[in-house]
């Protein structure tokens, strides 16, 4: 079964930092583009970041120099590390992939395997 697990999740204060974690399942992330995505409460899914099967990355504006995203092909697991967290970055974090080399982008709708989320709250 094909299955993506996100972790890391949890409380920070302003300006704190957190590391969330996507691991797969039943398959290896080699060949294929990730995504981190954000919903949160009453507001539509929005694309926070994405790297392709060769590592190349882009960011939505409101996260650019804050977040960082990375793989770890042996690891089979991805990572969002969001440092300098702001009150508007709360939210259920997702990650989501699809079988294709050599892209990505942050359209929910091109990827067809998501896991189950993470929340993210920020609050002092």
């Amino acid at each position: 079964q094909l299955q993506l697990v996100e972790s890391g999740g949890g409380l920070v204060q302003p300006g704190g930092s957190l590391r969330l974690s996507c691991a797969a399942s039943g398959f290896t992330l080699d060949d294929y583009a990730i995504g981190w995505f954000r919903q949160a409460p009453g507001k539509e899914r929005e694309g926070v970041s994405c790297i392709t099967s060769g590592g190349g990355r882009n960011y939505a504006d409101s996260v650019k120099g804050r977040f960082t995203i990375s793989r770890d092909n042996p690891k089979n697991t991805v990572y969002l590390q969001m440092n300098r967290l702001k009150p508007e970055d709360p939210a259920v974090y997702y990650c989501a992939a699809v079988a294709r080399r050599g892209m990505a982008t942050m359209n929910p709708t091109w990827y067809d395997l998501w896991g189950q989320g993470t929340q993210v709250t920020v609050s002092s």
